[in-house]
């Protein structure tokens, strides 16, 4: 991978993460008054609409309103919108760590699915950073009877789901744009959302709630704006083990609005994510 590249997804994996952390802190603000459908509906409606007010200012963003491979698109979308909302679900049930952390034994399925499905290459610093990724997810997660629960079998399956969801991502990114990624998740994911709908919820908003669907719309979009220029610009198995940046910044702020406690083996764990992501960083630098 070319430096200028390497630098590139760093910087586009830091939105990513901020954006994700910003769109986890909006549905715990919501939870109490909308289901996970009711919110995720508004932010694909929402999402649908500036992406069409965009094509409209932008001509050149037009040609992305015409799916080249709407099969894959499709296959994406149905494995994202399952694994968005058991993502969503997952975290009114379990602390906010927790959730990302489980969420974090993806990169494991993301190297392993990568080399067949999009013949990348297993290089030693990848190999290093996932091993010791995941490494720092069991020491977060000390696995026992009070992980063994429900919700985080959901949460594993949620983690299969989006390993998936970026094999495809990938592949996606050789012949569609950015736009056209963005806009056929929130176009196909709108109606799957509304389906899970059995009110209206438009009338329950209140001023109160205006800031946190501010924040999902927008914390949405520009995490998966983000996430696909990331693909773009690199290799799946060197994007994905920089996604787990999340669980310590996570952490911070289930510490800082609700109070979760800061678990040491959660500082433990995180350290051996980001050493194995600084040897990983290093490698691909060198090798560039």
């Amino acid at each position: 991978m070319p430096h200028r590249n390497l630098l590139a997804v760093v910087a586009w994996m830091s939105g990513a993460l901020l954006a994700f952390s910003a769109t986890a802190v909006a549905v715990r603000a919501l939870a109490p008054t909308f289901s996970v459908f009711e919110m995720l509906a508004v932010r694909n409606l929402a999402g649908v609409a500036i992406l069409l007010a965009l094509a409209g200012i932008k001509p050149e963003l037009r040609p992305g309103l015409k799916p080249r491979r709407f099969t894959l698109h499709l296959t994406r979308n149905v494995l994202h919108f399952a694994g968005t909302d058991g993502w969503a679900f997952g975290l009114t049930l379990l602390p906010l760590a927790t959730v990302f952390a489980l969420e974090f034994t993806t990169p494991a399925w993301v190297a392993l699915l990568a080399i067949p499905l999009l013949q990348e290459r297993m290089t030693w610093g990848r190999f290093v950073a996932v091993v010791l990724g995941f490494a720092g997810v069991l020491i977060i997660l000390r696995p026992g009877l009070e992980t063994l629960q429900p919700a985080s079998f959901l949460m594993l399956g949620v983690a299969f789901a989006f390993a998936l969801v970026a094999i495809m991502t990938k592949s996606l990114t050789k012949t569609e744009s950015t736009f056209s990624i963005l806009f056929f998740m929130n176009l196909l994911q709108l109606p799957m959302n509304l389906a899970g709908v059995s009110r209206a919820f438009w009338l329950a908003i209140e001023p109160q709630h205006v800031l946190p669907f501010i924040g999902i719309c927008a914390g949405g979009l520009l995490a998966h704006y983000c996430l696909t220029n990331a693909y773009r610009r690199g290799d799946a198995t060197m994007v994905v083990p920089l996604d787990f940046m999340r669980i310590p910044l996570i952490a911070i702020v289930g510490w800082q609005f609700y109070g979760e406690s800061l678990d040491p083996y959660v500082f433990i764990g995180s350290a051996c994510i980001v050493v194995g992501l600084l040897y990983s960083l290093n490698r691909e630098a060198k090798a560039s």
